[in-house]
């Protein structure tokens, strides 16, 4: 029986499966005849993927400005997007590209209705607050990881000393339509795959066992982990020939966005914000490298405070092949499996980008718990960097 208070944030329409893309035309016309087009970097290009964006936008009537996203969005670039759209009397923002690019677009989206430059709204950054107007936002994701594309904040980046990763964020930024055709991460490479679909995975996980987790998230992130499961390694070994691996994947990446803006996050994406804005470290190879151990210390200290949590990890473990009645083993079978997967998509340990002991003490001060199951200390969130350096 339900019995918990829980709300609900704003979800675009979904138009998810493969050859979806080929509605781009149709959706887009219905909001606007004039659109900014933010793409990644070449490779969309080069796959003949960014003619046939516009040849479906000028079959429609839509006309088109495109600028290119080459890496994780900074707040200058931001502006400098929005300066152009305002003075192009823009109408839409359509993003197709990984979730950077999809971070982008709903930040220009967002930004062009206001005054003041993007910094000024960022959380613990700024001082102001977005009142929530923007232009229409059509996200067309073409990696499976950060679930942008169903998210209601955009995440905006400074790298290097003094450096931050921080969110803009209002219910109303949620993309209005979020086309998802797997054909398109079909040329993503494997370390793009194994860092993105890491990143789906953790959302999912700390999402399930999240402390704002409600009935609606939980069926969620199993639906998202069952995907996951089926779905991550075979697109990593054969993600250019197999659609079935690419849209498993794309659905748990969808699935991670839906239940991270309902349930929040945990310790991992608390420390990989911290990191984010301090080394160039891809957000999901962070995620991907602590999560296991994250996990393991989770999974003990819930043993201590919180059986609620704990039966969650073993039906996770379940839901990965552990065939036991016995909670222990179930948790201790998702372990291995996290770690398995970590080392068959060859993660990279924190200290290959410049992570190093020195640094740990104020990383773990400087991160927060986010909906963590359990409280961790300072201690021990250096006690899991240590671990994965």
């Amino acid at each position: 029986m339900v019995g918990q208070q829980f709300s609900w944030s704003r979800t675009p329409r979904i138009i998810f499966g493969p050859g979806t893309l080929m509605q781009l035309g149709e959706v887009a016309a219905v909001l606007g005849s004039k659109a900014i087009l933010l793409t990644g970097g070449s490779s969309l290009a080069k796959s003949g993927r960014l003619d046939r964006v516009r040849g479906l936008l000028g079959d429609a009537c839509v006309d088109e400005d495109t600028f290119s996203i080459s890496q994780e969005p900074a707040p200058e670039q931001i502006n400098r997007i929005v300066a152009e759209a305002r003075g192009g009397r823009s109408e839409l923002v359509i993003a197709i590209g990984g979730g950077s690019v999809l971070d982008a677009g709903k930040a220009v989206s967002a930004m062009v209705t206001q005054e003041f430059p993007v910094e000024d709204y960022l959380e613990g950054v700024g001082n102001r607050v977005h009142d929530g107007r923007k232009l229409p936002f059509i996200a067309i994701p073409t990696t499976a990881g950060t679930g942008s594309e169903a998210t209601v904040n955009a995440v905006l980046s400074r790298v290097g000393p003094g450096g931050y990763k921080a969110s803009l964020r209002h219910n109303n930024l949620a993309a209005d339509i979020a086309v998802v055709d797997p054909e398109l991460s079909l040329s993503c490479p494997p370390a793009v795959t194994a860092a993105c679909g890491m990143d789906a995975l953790t959302q999912l996980l700390e999402a399930y066992v999240s402390s704002k987790a409600s009935p609606m998230t939980d069926a969620i992130s199993l639906s998202g982990l069952t995907a996951a499961r089926d779905g991550l390694l075979n697109a990593f070994r054969s993600g250019d020939v197999d659609i079935q691996a690419r849209t498993d994947m794309a659905y748990a990446s969808l699935m991670s966005g839906v239940a991270l803006a309902n349930a929040g996050l945990g310790v991992v994406h608390g420390l990989a914000g911290v990191l984010g804005g301090l080394y160039p470290a891809p957000h999901g190879v962070i995620c991907g490298t602590l999560v296991a151990a994250a996990t393991r210390m989770n999974i003990a200290k819930c043993k201590e405070v919180s059986d609620a949590a704990l039966h969650k990890y073993a039906a996770v473990g379940r839901v990965f092949g552990a065939d036991s009645d016995d909670g222990d083993m179930c948790c201790a079978h998702l372990v291995e499996t996290l770690e398995l997967f970590a080392q068959e998509l060859a993660l990279p340990r924190l200290g290959s980008y410049g992570v190093d002991e020195s640094a740990v003490r104020e990383i773990a001060k400087c991160a927060g718990d986010k909906n963590n199951p359990v409280k961790w200390t300072v201690g021990e969130r250096e006690s899991l960097l240590l671990e994965r350096l």
